[in-house]
């Protein structure tokens, strides 16, 4: 048999089911179907599995990670050969033989990178989101708003999923419902006043590790961050001078012959010279109970225990002795185990990782891995960051935040409590990560077959009862600052074009007022021009990049420009910008009904002697070529308005009268 009829007969029979589910015109359609995929994870893996056997004959796979020993559990294209390889390309190769009629493209880069901009995402016909990163889910959305392009939106958590099909003016976006912001701690309450495990955990990953074995020398920046944000001053000076004192440690522990003198030196300064210094702010511990000094020797031989004051609102009085009692029954000293030494040190997975452990064997772990750590140092390694699945890391941030709990009578955590708190694990199982990829390709049909009316919701719950369960689509929300915008793509050379020359493009010439922003940046506005005429490139905004010019007078919608590279083939001596066409046409805002002022009180008010009015304070007037001040160059039309329905009366020169009953505020 000729090999074109054995490969006909090949491609026929391995597409012979999806076919007659879905027929047989739109897996031709399919087959010619460029796809976009980002993320093989959990949920990436399985579907690029579903969408390679459903026929997707165009896949572009997208993802930054490498493989981890705890991805094998569920990513089931990865083998524990390929640990440390770029799960993009392991995946695309493993995949690829499910289906040899199957183009896949891997590409082992972050999606937020500017190559990959609005032009590249154009060329997709549908994008399906396997991330497990906020930021990115909405990088992703609104890329594929502004390029128009249908977006499968979907994640897991343990037993529960969703899935979300999102289109541009038909449904929702990823933004038009808010999502809850991450947590974050006050950099006072992490370094100086922890009071719960997450934090002692936050303190030994994010600052303890870095300030010893990362690139982190001084950690000043997250301090000078925290004193604009007004935190306590003292604190921050003392602070200031702690991290320098960690210079000398980081030197010994990269050019000293590494022992356990040196482990020694740093547990001293960290759990009981910087403790120190924190008593000496009395201030600060006369709301809460002070912290107890750690003595490295009298842990070392069993005879060391945690005292807190019964009454931490006064320094005198009874003492309450702290038994942080662990699973083995044994307290804060020594476990009658000699080998418990070695079991701990030798990274060694199993029962020990939910074993609790004593205050000795924390002590012995902190040894032990900071050894480790200081040894690949001098080894070669120029800095060491945390790893969930690198023990000599997740070792020393356990023993860590476990002793510095100790010293703030906090409830010490487990190696796996620890590993999961510190890696932000979320519960993936591999049932739920299936269900949900089938469910994306369902969706993801119904986007290509553009039957709007079959789009669904989906969510996975942990009923037994009733294990899917659906909703119809949701309208855009009306205040939605991504999707509700008006967006228009623009090819250029950032080193020729001016940002007026952009902005006077996009309008056409219309000469309203706008405001300019790139991202929370504001690059212009009707009072400041400084930067009009300024290149793009040398205010940092070129290739994937998106400029916002927004109406001052709130009588047309926002207006988001995409910007992209010329092509190819644009001649050298050809315009530096080629703008759209047609030329982008906001919707016209309808003007909000104003409410009406409320009916006058019937009790009698104060003498107006006794009523001080403090109007707002005015910008400083420019002045023209003779000194002399234009109030007239500050007023535009809106902030005249605005002003009056304040009551206040803006004067258009120094020569303006004013009637007896203005009162003039200064």
């Amino acid at each position: 048999m000729p090999s074109s009829s054995m490969n006909g007969s090949r491609k026929t029979s391995r597409s012979a089911h999806a076919q007659a589910i879905l027929g047989p015109e739109l897996c031709e359609r399919l087959s010619e179907t460029k796809v976009l995929l980002v993320g093989a994870g959990g949920i990436g893996c399985e579907l690029l599995k579903n969408i390679v056997l459903t026929g997707f004959g165009h896949i572009t796979l997208l993802d930054l990670d490498t493989i981890d020993l705890s991805n094998l559990n569920r990513q089931f294209l990865f083998k524990k050969k390929d640990i440390k390889h770029s799960k993009a390309m392991v995946a695309a190769q493993t995949a690829g033989a499910f289906n040899p009629n199957v183009n896949i493209h891997p590409i082992h880069a972050n999606i937020k990178e500017a190559q990959f901009d609005i032009e590249w995402f154009s060329g997709f016909d549908i994008v399906l989101n396997a991330l497990d990163n906020l930021d990115a889910r909405r990088h992703v959305n609104k890329m594929c708003m502004a390029a128009g392009v249908p977006l499968v939106e979907s994640g897991t958590a343990g037993y529960l999923g969703q899935v979300q099909p999102l289109l541009k003016d038909r449904t929702e976006c990823f933004d038009c419902v808010p999502k809850p912001t991450p947590t974050t701690f006050p950099v006072c309450t992490i370094r100086s006043t922890p009071s719960q495990p997450i934090h002692c955990i936050v303190w030994a990953k994010s600052y303890l590790l870095p300030q010893l074995f990362g690139e982190d020398e001084d950690g000043t920046d997250e301090l000078d961050e925290a004193e604009k944000q007004g935190e306590n001053a003292e604190e921050i000076a003392a602070l200031r001078k702690e991290a320098l004192a960690y210079k000398a440690v980081r030197s010994a522990l990269r050019s000293a012959q590494t022992t356990e003198d040196v482990a020694q030196r740093v547990f001293t300064k960290v759990f009981h010279s910087d403790i120190l210094n924190l008593l000496s702010m009395s201030d600060m511990w006369r709301a809460r109970a002070a912290p107890t000094p750690l003595d490295f020797a009298a842990i070392q031989e069993g005879r060391f225990f945690i005292q807190r004051p019964s009454n931490s609102n006064s320094s005198a009085g009874s003492a309450q002795i702290i038994h942080f009692q662990p699973a083995n029954g044994h307290a804060n000293g020594k476990t009658p185990s000699a080998s418990s030494s070695s079991s701990l040190s030798n990274g060694v997975s199993g029962l020990r990782d939910q074993r609790a452990l004593s205050l000795h064997d924390t002590l012995e772990l902190f040894v032990s891995s900071t050894n480790r750590l200081a040894e690949r140092l001098r080894k070669g390694e120029d800095t060491i960051s945390f790893d969930k699945d690198d023990d000599d890391t997740l070792d020393f941030v356990t023993a860590a935040a476990n002793l510095r709990s100790a010293a703030y009578y906090i409830d010490r955590k487990t190696r796996w409590e620890i590993k999961e708190m510190a890696g932000n694990i979320i519960p993936a199982i591999a049932t739920t990560n299936a269900i949900i990829s089938g469910l994306i390709v369902l969706q993801a049909v119904h986007l290509l077959r553009k039957s709007y009316a079959q789009l669904r919701n989906v969510h996975v719950q942990f009923k037994p009862t009733n294990p899917l369960s659906t909703s119809t689509m949701c309208p855009p929300n009306p205040q939605c600052g991504v999707c509700r915008d008006t967006y228009t793509k623009v090819l250029c050379d950032p080193a020729r074009v001016t940002l007026s020359e952009l902005v006077d493009g996009v309008l056409g010439g219309d000469k309203r007022e706008v405001s300019v922003y790139e991202d929370k940046r504001v690059l212009s506005d009707p009072d400041w021009d400084d930067n009009l005429e300024r290149t793009l490139e040398s205010l940092n905004v070129g290739r994937g990049k998106f400029l916002t010019i927004v109406d001052e007078d709130e009588r047309w919608g926002t207006i988001v420009v995409a910007l992209s590279i010329l092509p190819p083939n644009h001649p050298s001596d050809g315009p530096a910008y080629i703008l759209p066409s047609p030329l982008p046409s906001p919707p016209r805002l309808e003007k909000q009904p104003s409410t009406p002022p409320p009916e006058p009180s019937r009790k009698r008010s104060a003498p107006d002697d006794e009523i001080l009015e403090v109007g707002p304070f005015a910008k400083r007037a420019k002045t023209d070529a003779n000194g002399a001040s234009s109030i007239l160059d500050i007023a535009s039309p809106n902030k005249r308005r605005r002003l009056e329905e304040d009551g206040l009366l803006m004067l258009s020169s120094k020569d303006d009268k004013i009637e007896d009953d203005v009162i003039v505020i200064d």
